[in-house]
């Protein structure tokens, strides 16, 4: 099984930033700047972490701060720090640009460092076991790899990026299977020869269909809505088993229960309120006056 890698390319971040850009009217769309700010004037702005907080997005955004014409970012922080009530970066240039850029950067970088700070808290309550905490596929339309990516930077395991790098069959892919062990295993089997894939995965919500996953060649197993019991009852069935797949717990997990379904030796959690209930991280810009 290959390990998903989320990276933040700078076409990628490019990309996003113009269209949060041509959102605000393009380049020249600020109105209340252009009215109140001359074109020569320049400046320099903090961006501060207001809380506590762990943070994403911030190294692409410096790594593509080129697309605002003019201005520079130095770093005082990185991707993946945990921080409280800081200064993260500097940005500087003309003050017409950095106000441009403004809001485009701090919502992204809001919204990326709030899921890396709740994915933390969820990676820090199974500390001491072996389970991983890992996303899905239940982000914001288009912003995908950006909360995959803020994931990582929280500690959490990113689950498959979409549809075509890893399979993952789940109930409603195998609804119509008139013979379910003989027809899934015949699928698991054509697939195989996908070089591709990162790795195959079955949904089961029983531990009858468990009992059948089992026998085929999987590299992890996901174990739906299933009570502690269950779980605990699964890994038992997995170590007895010539085949050794993972085995993933998800439905409904919360900071409550994440604990006690990691402790029935489950390998990996899936979390969809990873990306789907993170709150925004507090992040300003504020001038520097000197």
């Amino acid at each position: 099984m290959n390990k998903i890698q989320i990276k933040l390319t700078r076409d990628y971040m490019q990309s996003l930033l113009q269209r949060c850009i041509d959102e605000d009217g393009g380049f020249h769309g600020d109105v209340t700047t252009r009215s109140i700010v001359s074109k020569e004037l320049k400046n320099r702005f903090t961006i501060r972490v207001r809380g506590k907080g762990t943070i994403a997005g911030l190294n692409a955004i410096a790594d593509s701060i080129d697309v605002f014409e003019g201005l520079t970012m130095q770093l005082l922080h990185h991707d993946g720090d945990q921080v409280q009530d800081e200064c993260i970066a500097i940005v500087e240039g003309p003050m017409q640009m950095i106000l441009v850029a403004e809001r485009t950067i701090l919502n992204i970088l809001g919204h990326a460092s709030g899921i890396a700070t709740l994915t933390r808290q969820f990676v820090e309550a199974v500390s001491g076991t072996q389970c991983e905490v890992c996303d899905t596929r239940k982000t914001t339309p288009g912003l995908r790899v950006l909360e995959k990516y803020a994931v990582t930077c929280g500690g959490g395991t990113s689950h498959r990026l979409g549809l075509h790098d890893a399979a993952l069959y789940k109930d409603n892919h195998v609804s119509h299977l008139e013979d379910y062990s003989s027809q899934l295993g015949c699928a698991i089997e054509n697939i195989q020869s996908n070089q591709s894939l990162s790795f195959i995965e079955v949904e089961v919500d029983t531990i009858e269909q468990l009992e059948q996953v089992l026998l085929m060649p999987v590299d992890i197993v996901l174990l739906d809505n299933m009570t502690s019991d269950q779980l605990t009852r699964a890994v038992s069935m997995r170590d007895c088993c010539v085949n050794s797949p993972l085995l993933e717990a998800s439905g409904g997990v919360t900071l409550d229960s994440i604990r006690e379904i990691a402790e029935t030796g489950v390998d990996r959690i899936a979390v969809g309120a990873l990306t789907h209930q993170a709150s925004w991280l507090d992040i300003g810009l504020d001038a520097i006056n000197e």
